[in-house]
């Protein structure tokens, strides 16, 4: 996993500089905030060398181009604009719930306010787009109508994130089509502009698109344990965080719609809007494990990480790239647990 790692910091160190010069290009307000959240400076604008996250899918977007037999030069465009996009994510994301951290400093609408940080959350989205429409390639056209509609489907994921936290009573069905628009559809989305710009055929970028969305599910899955499981010293929140903000992620809803004892017991904490004690959060979280939550969410991430596999060994014309992002498949399922 060490190799991996490295790659993905090298991946970012190529992506960087395409963001910055792209962040530098917005009104100066929304610099600061934007700054911020990827880690570039403080909240004061004085340059800081901080965490701007793992850096998968912009990794993802320059191995699938390479997968296909192109070079990574050929997508580091929209590999940074992916990028900002996902960022663009994360800061609606932290408003919407109320985070008050990410990446193990306040969140910037805690530092910025609510609405500049939902206002620079959208010119992240706008700056994105234009890096595409107006690049001089045959691929243009295509590329940005491919990032606009995963930001749609993330959209609706996220619109049927916010309805399903209102309901006491969810179904699995429900929940995992919405983890395939919030989540998944980047990932997809990355392969799919990777393989494009990559040069692949209509067979390989429709192979790497499957690849990512089912990459992109055993992301979501991992990511509800951490929500729950997770260290702080990982994860950057508090632990057994989504327990506490009630969150209906994909191993609760599995205990929820167990019919066990375990999982009646948990409905009903979950029906309360009372604060848990930190010890009610860890009885909470065992209740999830006795339900089989966890059992379950643990082996639908290594389902949906065979399923990708599989329609990676589709697409690959490169074995050295193609081993790279069975890596960061296997990263995916086992960081931090």
């Amino acid at each position: 996993m060490r190799n991996i790692r490295k790659y993905l910091g090298r991946s970012r160190a190529e992506v960087e500089p395409t963001m910055r010069a792209a962040v530098h290009q917005l009104p100066e307000s929304m610099q600061r905030i934007a700054s911020y959240h990827l880690g570039w400076s403080d909240e004061h604008g004085v340059a800081t060398a901080g965490n701007g996250g793992k850096a998968i899918r912009p990794a993802l977007v320059l191995l699938a181009a390479q997968v296909v037999g192109g070079a990574a030069a050929a997508a580091l465009v929209p590999a940074a604009a992916l990028e900002l996009v996902h960022n663009y994510t994360l800061m609606h994301d932290d408003v919407m719930d109320g985070d008050l951290t990410r990446r193990h400093r306040a969140t910037a609408w805690q530092v910025f306010g609510r609405w500049p940080a939902v206002l620079a959350g959208d010119a992240l989205l706008a700056q994105a787009l234009n890096m595409l429409a107006a690049e001089p390639r045959a691929e243009a056209v295509r590329g940005t109508a491919v990032l606009a509609g995963a930001v749609l489907a993330v959209h609706e994921g996220q619109f049927a994130d916010l309805s399903l936290e209102a309901r006491s009573v969810v179904s699995l069905d429900e929940v995992t089509a919405m983890v395939h628009g919030k989540t998944s559809a980047l990932f997809g989305c990355a392969c799919e502009l990777g393989a494009l710009y990559g040069g692949g055929t209509e067979e390989q970028i429709k192979s790497l698109r499957n690849f990512g969305d089912h990459m992109g599910m055993a992301f979501q899955l991992v990511d509800d344990m951490l929500g729950i499981w997770g260290r702080y010293e990982s994860t950057g929140k508090p632990v057994c965080a989504d327990i506490a903000a009630r969150k209906k992620s994909l191993p609760v809803t599995a205990a929820l719609n167990s019919a066990t004892a375990a999982g009646a017991k948990l409905a009903v904490i979950y029906r309360s809007e009372r604060r848990l004690t930190d010890e009610e959060l860890r009885n909470t979280a065992d209740l999830i494990v006795a339900a089989g939550g966890r059992a379950w969410a643990e082996a639908r991430a290594e389902e949906e990480i065979a399923a990708a596999l599989g329609y990676l060994t589709e697409a690959a014309v490169s074995a050295d790239h193609a081993e790279r992002l069975i890596d960061i498949a296997h990263l995916v399922t086992h960081r931090d647990l």
